[in-house]
């Protein structure tokens, strides 16, 4: 899109709590029902600005798997308590009980693996 006062090229920006790399279709599809988004559209050589809340209603979805959904959301969670985490310590003490229970979990490779009935 060029900008409506002077032609120069604008920058979309998706915000305020995302990184400048994020793409609005990422953050759309990352969004929760009642999330409030961003996007402010910029020019550098004029100035001009535009900002723009888009809001999620409601999400639908008619395909995909439920326990892979389900996994994406628990990620994202983990992810979020993980980076609210101030202390080094408390990180590695994580990653150890993470890979503590990954050892104990009973391996599923070898049965699916070349089994046939």
């Amino acid at each position: 899109m060029d900008c409506p006062a002077c032609s120069g090229p604008v920058t979309l920006e998706v915000g305020p709590d995302q990184p400048l790399s994020a793409s609005l279709t990422d953050v759309l599809l990352a969004a929760d029902e009642d999330e409030c988004i961003d996007v402010s559209r910029n020019c550098w050589n004029c100035g001009w600005q535009e900002i723009r809340q888009i809001r999620v209603e409601s999400i639908d979805t008619t395909d995909g798997d439920e326990v892979a959904v389900k996994r994406a959301s628990l990620i994202e969670e983990i992810t979020d308590e993980l980076a609210a985490i101030e202390r080094l310590a408390t990180l590695e003490d994580t990653l150890a009980e993470v890979r503590r229970q990954q050892r104990l979990e009973p391996s599923t490779d070898s049965t699916e693996d070349g089994t046939t009935e």
